[in-house]
């Protein structure tokens, strides 16, 4: 008989709507993808930088925030954009995937943000989402757009560290999180629409072969963000279900994660003292959740 992998519950780090909610005004964003205009805030993107602050982004409202590791929220920056994604170059300077822009260049000590790719040759982006760094600096990153099982216009790109730009795979029903496994040979993308993970094997230069679904999701809304752990685990959040699943790197679900709060956990990231405090971005409540888990976050680029 199979057996459900064990649970593991959450709790509440840091409530941002609490005190930085905006209820007095209108998101675009938000009217046109949830028809829910007056959202308080729509949080994603968790990332930490080298002093261990959590940064989240704010797509409906065009804000970052700094989280300390005692809890104390700061509004870091606001800019006109809809910043759907972060990660730290280890350098210290972050890049935003930012949903109407493309990829934007954030100076955390300034508080600026500015356009750092915009356009892939002469067309823009249809709508970056996500990215992560390559040990090398290379830089993955979604660009999903509005695509779904009928518009499969979704597309993963690979910024070179030396600024090359390469097209890793196209024709994608929604590409939205990413994350590479240890060794870098394979790229995992979440597909929300298809409500799956996809397993790419990286060719010459981070050329996508032999694509294929690593894990199908059940309900919800699908796959958003990605995490993986230093055993090569993935952790998934299933938006609309209310949990984070933990696979295997054979994909047999081993854990699953509960949200204490709202169903959109919407992307997570290991920090903490030893590594392995997995922090989540809880979207409907506007809130950080935060699970202990038995193993250590990989370490990133940014702190390589």
């Amino acid at each position: 008989m199979f057996a459900p992998p064990p649970v593991i519950e959450t709790r509440v780090f840091a409530d941002v709507n609490a005190t930085h909610g905006i209820n007095d005004r209108e998101s675009e964003w938000a009217k046109l993808l949830f028809g829910r205009p007056n959202t308080p805030s729509f949080l994603e993107g968790p990332s930490f930088d080298r002093a261990g602050n959590l940064w989240l982004v704010d797509v409906a409202w065009g804000r970052l925030f700094r989280i300390s590791p005692a809890g104390d929220i700061e509004l870091a920056c606001t800019y006109d954009g809809e910043p759907n994604g972060l990660a730290f170059h280890k350098d210290g300077h972050g890049i935003i995937a930012d949903h109407y822009h493309g990829l934007m260049r954030l100076d955390p000590e300034a508080g600026t943000v500015e356009p750092h790719m915009v356009r892939n040759t002469n067309e823009r982006f249809r709508g970056t989402n996500d990215l992560t760094f390559a040990s090398n600096g290379d830089l993955y990153f979604t660009d999903q757009g509005t695509s779904d099982l009928i518009d499969r216009s979704g597309r993963v790109f690979c910024l070179h560290a030396d600024g090359t730009l390469e097209l890793v795979c196209a024709d994608l029903p929604s590409p939205n999180g990413l994350v590479l496994s240890g060794d870098e040979k394979i790229l995992y993308v979440g597909l929300t629409r298809d409500n799956a993970v996809w397993r790419m094997r990286l060719a010459e230069r981070g050329r996508a072969d032999q694509v294929g679904r690593f894990a199908r999701m059940s309900g919800g809304t699908g796959p958003d963000g990605m995490a993986a752990d230093a055993d090569d685990n993935l952790l998934v959040c299933h938006v609309g279900f209310g949990a984070i699943w933990v696979f295997a790197a054979n994909g047999e679900p081993i854990y699953r994660i509960n949200s204490c709060a709202g169903p959109l956990m919407t992307n997570c990231a290991f920090g903490g003292p030893d590594g392995k405090t997995l922090y989540i971005t809880e979207s409907a409540t506007g809130q950080v959740l935060t699970a202990e888990m038995p193993t250590a976050g990989r370490i990133l680029f940014s702190h390589m």
